[in-house]
C-alpha cells in the first residue's frame, strides 16, 4: 500500500511487491557478500607482514584455509547471481525468498547482527606493563579473520563483550585501548568461532600476535573448544549514501 501526496492509500500488486522485496533482499545480500570478500582480502594482505617468519607448516595451514574461504565466497557470489537471474526471468519467487532468507542469516553472523555458536577458541591477553597497544589488537583481529574466523568478540575487564564487524576500528596506546569508541582494559578476553587448530596456529606463528604480546611485556593463552558462543550483537548504522544497484 502506498500513500499519494493527497493522502490517498493505494494497493500495489501483491506479486509485484513480493518480487521487488525478494530482489531487494538478494541484492543486499550479494552486496554484503562482496563487501565481506573484499574486506577479508584486504585484511589478509595487511596481515601478511607478520607471516614472514612463519614455519612452512604453519603457512600451509593458513594458506589452505584462505583458499577454502576464497572458494566458498566465490561460490556464494555465483549462487546469488544465479538467484538474481532467476528472479529477473520471473522464476519461482517462493524458493528464491527461502534461499535469500537462509543466505541473509549466514551473512548476518558474519557482520555481527545475529548470535553465533560453534567450534572455536577463547583467548586471554594480559598487559600489566601497558605495552600492548591498538596495533597489537588490530593484528589479532586481522590474523583471526585471515585464518577463517566467522565471528569474533572482544571483552575488556571493565565491560561487556564487543562484537567485531567489518567496520570495527581500534585506537590508543597500551593501557588506553579503545575498540569501536569504547575503552577496554586488560586483561582482554577474545572469543572466535572457526576451525580451532587453524585459529590457534595463526596466533602462534613466530613473529605473530602472541610473540608481539610477549615482547611488550604481556602474556597470552588460548583454549580450543568444540562449542563456544558469541551472543553479543552489533548495531549497524543505516546507509546514508549507498543503495543496491540494478
Amino acid at each position: 500500500m502506498t500513500t499519494t501526496g493527497e493522502g490517498r492509500h493505494e494497493l500495489r500488486s501483491p506479486s509485484k511487491h513480493r518480487t521487488n522485496v525478494v530482489f531487494a533482499i538478494l541484492a543486499a545480500v550479494l552486496l554484503g557478500v562482496l563487501g565481506v570478500a573484499i574486506a577479508t582480502q584486504v585484511r589478509s594482505t595487511v596481515a601478511g607482514d607478520s607471516l614472514d617468519a612463519a614455519r612452512p607448516a604453519d603457512l600451509l595451514v593458513v594458506l589452505d584455509n584462505l583458499n577454502r574461504r576464497e572458494a566458498a565466497l566465490r561460490q556464494e557470489v555465483a549462487n546469488l547471481q544465479e538467484s538474481l537471474a532467476t528472479l529477473e526471468a520471473g522464476g519461482n519467487t517462493g524458493a528464491a525468498l527461502d534461499e535469500a532468507r537462509a543466505r541473509l542469516t549466514s551473512l548476518s553472523i558474519q557482520v555481527g547482527t545475529a548470535p553465533a555458536t560453534g567450534p572455536g577458541v577463547t583467548m586471554t591477553l594480559t598487559d600489566p606493563a601497558g605495552g600492548v597497544g591498538s596495533e597489537v589488537i588490530l593484528d589479532l583481529i586481522q590474523e583471526l579473520r585471515a585464518a577463517g574466523a566467522e565471528a569474533i568478540s572482544i571483552a575488556g575487564a571493565n565491560g561487556e563483550p564487543i562484537r567485531i564487524g567489518v567496520n570495527s576500528w581500534v585506537s590508543g596506546r597500551g593501557g588506553e585501548v579503545e575498540l569501536d569508541g569504547t575503552r577496554i582494559e586488560q586483561p582482554y578476553t577474545v572469543t572466535a568461532i572457526g576451525d580451532p587448530p587453524t585459529l590457534a596456529a595463526a596466533l602462534n606463528i613466530p613473529g605473530g600476535v602472541f610473540d608481539n604480546v610477549a615482547r611488550n611485556g604481556g602474556t597470552s593463552s588460548v583454549d580450543q573448544s568444540q562449542q563456544v558462543t558469541i551472543s553479543v550483537l552489533r548495531q549497524l548504522n543505516p546507509r546514508q549514501y549507498a543503495q543496491p544497484g540494478n
